[in-house]
């Protein structure tokens, strides 16, 4: 391995694989585009493979970018030195689990909290069973990681409870950093550190109904349950008695990641446009999702950015990537109140928030900075200040900090300590259930891991003096099996 140059010194070089199950392609959600960003980032230093387990057609000269199976998973394993992964990878691939590599773990999304209106659609059964399997998937993970990153100050207090229930807030991680940073750090969602450039005419005088005299709303990505188009859609009905010009557009309405359908509130924002005989005048759906690198078109061509939501506790944790477009396109921001975003909106200037669910105060706010040209002036002004601070340079800091000196946490360099979790419900006692275990354990991890789960059930029965012992002579001092 080479050395490289670093802010901090220098830095060895490692061995890096940045792993999500979104399409990397084209056209990306933001799963894919997180990735993306990350691979980039961290290529400058290391040696980077960005993986993914979906379809995959994008390359990159500074990195590899390659679609793999489960086999590919367990190669990628084997060759990285730090793995950094997104979603519900660990639970499909029981080989990260049982990694004794570093393993850095993105929980900017809480998918679980999404799952409790994603689900609503699965009937009452189902969606108990699948908010329950993500809770649990991750509870693997915060089990397993040896440093976290979410997506904000808020969102990593929520986070710190998840640990503490893990017991991974624990006297080896508090006396490392008493203030846990090393465990778990604030990595927002970026914007582009490069200025937008329109290439081509998308919108105006392109798509039907909108021409270079509508007052273009954006809503800058998908439709999921969790969204309120709906409380929007009726605030256009408003507006439109009073700027007969103001179109809404739907960006993006096909997910790209053929994986996730159509969800219930997409069907119910069409049905109610139409039924308010809005559809093709002044409310749009865009329905194929616009190419990653041409929504900058969609961004510069509009006049302001929206973001609608319910009152639920999925609101209060989020991190609405669409917004870090906005900010890095200079547009006004309306929003609805009651996570994160809303409080920079309001605090900074950016925009206007308005209550969950009002139409009128959502009509008046968009009515407000569509036409008075001064007070627009001003929100632009301070939010192309604000987007500084969300450069995907300046974000992802903690992240490239951590890289470039990797480590297990304190309380995962003894795996007697913190034991893994079995993927798997427990088999029955007996013989013939052990040597099931043993040989489903040889599968997915060879000989090491075998050892690491033997030893791991046997200790919880040992005083802890005999852990340590055992420790030793099976791991060695650095916590790496000797096998």
């Amino acid at each position: 391995m080479t050395d490289t140059t670093t802010a901090k010194g220098t830095a060895i070089r490692r061995r890096v694989a940045v792993l999500t199950a979104d399409a990397l392609a084209p056209s990306m959600a933001g799963p894919a585009i997180r990735a993306r960003h990350i691979a980039e980032a961290l290529s400058a230093e290391h040696e980077v493979r960005l993986v993914t387990t979906g379809p995959c057609s994008l390359t990159d000269e500074r990195f590899s970018i390659v679609h793999v199976d489960a086999e590919g998973v367990n190669a990628i394993e084997a060759w990285a030195e730090v793995i950094i992964f997104q979603g519900f990878l660990m639970h499909e691939y029981p080989v990260l689990a049982h990694s004794s590599k570093i393993v850095v773990v993105d929980i900017y999304d809480p998918v679980h909290l999404e799952q409790l209106e994603q689900a609503r659609d699965l009937g009452e059964q189902k969606r108990r069973e699948t908010v329950h399997a993500g809770s649990e998937t991750l509870n693997q993970q915060i089990r397993r990681g040896d440093f976290f990153m979410c997506a904000s100050e808020k969102q990593r207090d929520f986070w710190l409870g998840a640990l503490g229930a893990m017991d991974r807030i624990n006297p080896q991680n508090y006396d490392a950093d008493p203030q846990l940073r090393a465990l778990i750090d604030v990595v927002p969602f970026g914007t582009e550190d490069h200025e937008p450039e329109a290439t081509r005419p998308m919108v105006r005088g392109v798509i039907d109904g909108i021409d270079g005299d509508s007052k273009i709303v954006l809503w800058g990505g998908g439709i999921y349950n969790w969204f309120d188009p709906l409380t929007l859609i009726r605030a256009i009905d408003i507006a439109r008695h009073r700027i007969p010009e103001i179109r809404l557009l739907f960006m993006g309405v096909k997910h790209p990641n053929p994986a996730v359908p159509e969800m219930r509130m997409a069907v119910e924002a069409r049905t109610l446009a139409r039924e308010l005989d809005l559809i093709g005048t002044h409310v749009i759906f865009h329905e194929e999702w616009v190419p990653y690198a041409e929504r900058v078109n969609f961004l510069l061509e509009s006049d302001l950015g929206v973001s609608c939501h319910l009152d639920h506790v999925e609101t209060a944790f989020s991190f609405r990537t669409r917004i870090l477009d906005y900010l890095w396109s200079g547009l006004p921001i309306v929003c609805t109140g009651g996570d994160s975003f809303a409080d920079l909106v309001e605090g900074e200037g950016l925009g206007r928030t308005v209550p969950a669910q009002d139409p009128q105060a959502l009509a008046d706010a968009l009515v407000e900075v569509l036409t008075d040209a001064a007070a627009a002036k001003a929100m632009r002004a301070n939010v192309l200040q604000v987007r500084e601070r969300y450069r995907w340079s300046v974000v992802l800091r903690p992240l490239l900090d951590f890289c470039r000196d990797p480590h297990h946490a304190p309380d995962r360099a003894d795996p007697l300590v913190l034991p893994e979790p079995d993927p798997v419900p427990e088999p029955r006692h007996g013989l013939l259930a052990d040597v099931g275990l043993a040989r489903q354990y040889l599968s997915q991890g060879g000989p090491r891991l075998v050892v690491r789960r033997v030893a791991s059930r046997t200790a919880k029965a040992l005083p802890r003096p005999v852990k340590r012992a055992v420790t030793l002579v099976l791991f060695g001092r650095n916590g790496r099996p000797g096998v």
